[in-house]
């Protein structure tokens, strides 16, 4: 039986990065993003038989169809990385709702659906869910408050989640990145925050995939949190 895995948020930065390297496990993927078109030149990339799918994580109904369809055309999903997530930074007396709740949608919400859609399957055949978060999501930073309730979130849904299924030999853990080079990090000026992180420099998705592939296949942890932020959380 061929090892699926799905990628949601799979079509750039951290997901993308995953993605390359469950390609080159042997697993068949499952690029999932809003945009199908960028979801499809992601995974023709990887090259092999996987596929791209179009979906808006914050919409339950989208998520249903999108793992029906992936079932329907590459198997059980045994293997399910959360990585999509959006950022809209300001102080909060600043921040618009609409601002807020799109984050907290696809940054919390988007998450637990996706989980919930998934458990369908692995409950029943077992699997391994990795939930992208921050370290933001425990450190807080100023300017991102409603960013960091949303990771935060994240952090204790995926321990409850881990509690809920680990009898059905589902595990669930969270990756955690610092500053990584990204499209939510492109407008930073490295040089300015550098001097927090003790390995001194930004990390790149590469290091944060090589993280989250690690618990993917790690059979005896569940409900970790795996930060990845070359020495960041210790300085802040």
């Amino acid at each position: 039986m061929d090892k699926v895995c799905a990628v949601f948020g799979g079509s750039r930065g951290i997901g993308r990065a995953v993605a390359q390297l469950m390609a080159q496990k042997g697993y068949r993927l499952a690029i999932v993003a809003r945009n199908l078109e960028v979801a499809k030149a992601a995974a023709g990339e990887l090259g092999g038989n996987h596929l791209a799918f179009s979906c808006d994580v914050a919409k339950e109904e989208d998520v249903q169809h999108t793992f029906e369809e992936m079932e329907k055309h590459l198997g059980p999903v045994n293997f399910l990385v959360n990585a999509a997530g959006i950022n809209r930074d300001s102080l909060l007396v600043r921040a618009k709702t609409e601002d807020m709740i799109s984050q907290l949608h696809t940054n919390l919400l988007g998450s637990m659906l996706t989980c919930k859609a998934a458990m369908k399957t692995m409950i029943q055949q077992g699997g391994s869910i990795v939930n992208v978060g921050s370290v933001i999501g425990f450190k807080g930073n100023v300017g991102q408050s409603v960013y960091s309730a949303t990771k935060g979130g994240l952090i204790g849904f995926s321990r409850s989640l881990a509690k809920e299924v680990a009898r059905k030999k589902v595990r669930v853990n969270v990756v955690a990145p610092g500053f990584i080079h990204t499209d939510m990090t492109k407008h930073l000026k490295e040089e300015h925050f550098t001097k927090n992180i003790l390995l001194g420099r930004f990390g790149d998705a590469l290091d944060v995939a090589h993280a989250v592939v690690f618990l993917l296949e790690s059979p005896y942890i569940t409900g970790h949190v795996l930060v990845v932020d070359g020495g960041l959380q210790l300085t802040i």
